[in-house]
């Protein structure tokens, strides 16, 4: 049965040795039909992973927030000619905070074997070193740009940590992480945890979990840097 692999992909310039269990390089190598975000950022992450792969017999189709549905329609082709399939992230897990779940639903749908591999989640990474509940969590993706409903939001996500004893989980554009951070500790009680996980699985990795009053007497630099934020009640 023609098979859809979940590739991950590194979240930053690391060694693959660290974070990519040696049977991925297999899978790769094997297969010739690739859904990606990025071509160039999948060309060099297949030469990155394998430098035998010969890029040129590869075919790639994009997935991205330009892809029509008719195009997405007909990416698994070649599943139904035979061919397994790879699916790769621009960062991190396919299909978690990534247009590749799309593709995963049509595979399902099919009736075609799913096969997810190991490897870095950020999510669950700066989950793990929080000290939060991990039994009860909540990933919410991006809040609203506008001050105003972000701040609604924020205000929303604590309450729940609260109320029902679950860590909130988002993220946020590297170049307005600042913005973010000013915003929660305006917004956030003085004593409800926030958590920062910045460059997860780099040589700048820094994960710290503090206050909201602790945070505002020291803030660390997340400019333009990928961060996740977790909050959880006192």
């Amino acid at each position: 049965m023609p098979t859809l692999y979940l590739i991950p992909t590194s979240l930053g310039d690391t060694g693959f040795d660290r974070i990519l269990p040696a049977y991925n390089t297999g899978v790769v190598t094997a297969l010739r039909y690739f859904i990606v975000e990025d071509v160039r950022t999948a060309r060099r992450f297949l030469k990155k992973t394998n430098p035998a792969i010969d890029i040129d017999t590869l075919t790639f189709f994009i997935l991205n927030q330009h892809t029509t549905p008719e195009e997405l329609s007909s990416f698994l082709r070649p599943m139904f000619d035979g061919n397994d399939m790879g699916v790769l992230s621009e960062a991190g897990c396919p299909a978690i905070a990534d247009p590749g779940a799309d593709v995963v639903a049509m595979a399902q749908k099919n009736n075609f074997k799913v096969i997810p591999l190991v490897g870095p989640s950020s999510i669950l990474l700066s989950l793990m070193a929080s000290g939060f509940n991990g039994q009860s969590f909540a990933f919410v993706g991006y809040l609203p740009i506008e001050r105003g409903e972000r701040s609604k939001a924020l205000k929303k996500l604590e309450s729940r940590a609260y109320s029902e004893d679950q860590s909130q989980i988002f993220i946020e554009t590297p170049y307005r992480n600042m913005k973010m951070l000013d915003e929660i500790l305006q917004t956030c009680q003085s004593n409800t945890r926030l958590c920062i996980a910045v460059d997860i699985t780099l040589e700048t990795e820094f994960i710290k979990t503090k206050t909201v009053k602790e945070w505002k007497s020291q803030l660390p630099d997340l400019n333009k840097r990928p961060c996740i934020f977790l909050l959880y009640k006192s």
